[in-house]
């Protein structure tokens, strides 16, 4: 028993040390075919990339292509210019556009039938092309201007910032509510004094700072008109003045009310739009594109106005 143990002894360090020499080959080619699958991987990762850049160069942008209804039976996408019967689907067909005084007259008629107020205010809507040349454009403004008929009955109330004491006399004489200085800053600030325009001297503008938060868009500038060193002439624009401004690309505001004569309600509307076609220049196309007139509790009715602009303007 003494000899074959010691003959099994010598031979069991012999196959350790030829199983461990034989299992090392099989592990470095195991990590040899990772390290190749791994590269073979990212190359094609990489060629998938520079084939997509590719596509991406090689796509063109299609421009949208304006379609010309004027020649066409029927308007693009609609079934037909006019409808036929009085009882149609408002969306198969194009906004009827109508002669302002037709508009105006439709106003009262529907006033009537809802048995809404006379006195109700009309509104004017304007969508303008505010684009110029290389990509510029009309910065949006605000405007003052005098109605031919005034639709409202008391003057606007105007406050006047001046440090100077005889030129708040003299705005006070000339129809100003408050006149003062810097006095007059928090008692706006309480809203113990509220008015419809506020005008200054350029000298206390720096001063009035606090209140730009308040104000907002009533805060006086010289865009506006509302800056200036003659307060009589500001005072006899604002005090019965209609002011209007530009969001975004409309203008909207009142024109007049819907009990005032048909003549004085067409020559607050033609004001109107002749100041607001004034802030373009003719040469790059007509400012107006589509303008709309409505009431209170009317629907709105596109109205044509290209009579009323600019003969420069008319031209496309």
């Amino acid at each position: 028993m003494a000899a074959p143990s010691r003959s099994l002894l010598r031979v069991l360090p012999r196959c350790q040390s030829l199983f461990f020499t034989c299992r090392a080959p099989s592990v470095s080619c195991s990590s040899l075919t990772a390290n190749r699958q791994q590269h073979v991987r990212s190359y094609a990762a990489t060629k998938q990339k520079e084939k997509k850049e590719e596509k991406v160069q090689e796509k063109v942008v299609k421009e949208k292509k304006k379609v010309d209804d004027k020649d066409r039976h029927k308007p693009y996408g609609l079934t037909y210019w006019a409808p036929v019967d009085d009882v149609y689907m408002v969306r198969y067909y194009p906004k009827p556009v109508y002669e302002t005084p037709v508009a105006i007259e439709m106003l009262k008629n529907f006033q009537k039938l809802d048995f809404s107020p006379e006195n109700q205010p009309v509104y004017i809507n304007l969508r303008l092309d505010m684009k110029l040349e290389k990509k510029k454009k009309v910065d949006p403004f605000v405007s003052t201007i005098h109605l031919p008929h005034p639709f409202r009955s008391d003057n606007n109330r105007i406050v006047v910032f001046t440090e100077n004491p005889d030129q708040a006399r003299i705005a006070m004489e000339n129809g100003a509510t408050v006149a003062g200085g810097a006095e007059l800053i928090d008692k706006i600030l309480v809203d113990e004094i509220t008015a419809d325009f506020y005008l200054a001297e350029p000298d206390i503008l720096q001063k009035l700072l606090p209140l730009k938060n308040k104000l907002r868009k009533k805060f006086p500038k010289s865009k506006r008109g509302s800056v200036g060193i003659n307060i009589p002439r500001m005072l006899a624009l604002f005090k019965t003045g209609h002011e209007y401004m530009v969001e975004d690309i409309h203008v909207n505001t009142q024109v007049a009310t819907l009990d005032m004569p048909k003549e004085c309600i067409l020559e607050n509307i033609h004001a109107i739009v002749k100041d607001v076609a004034s802030h373009k220049p003719a040469e790059f196309g007509p400012f107006i594109d589509r303008a709309i007139i409505c009431s209170r509790s009317s629907e709105g009715l596109h109205i044509k106005i290209e009579e009323w602009l600019p003969q420069e303007e008319k031209k496309a």
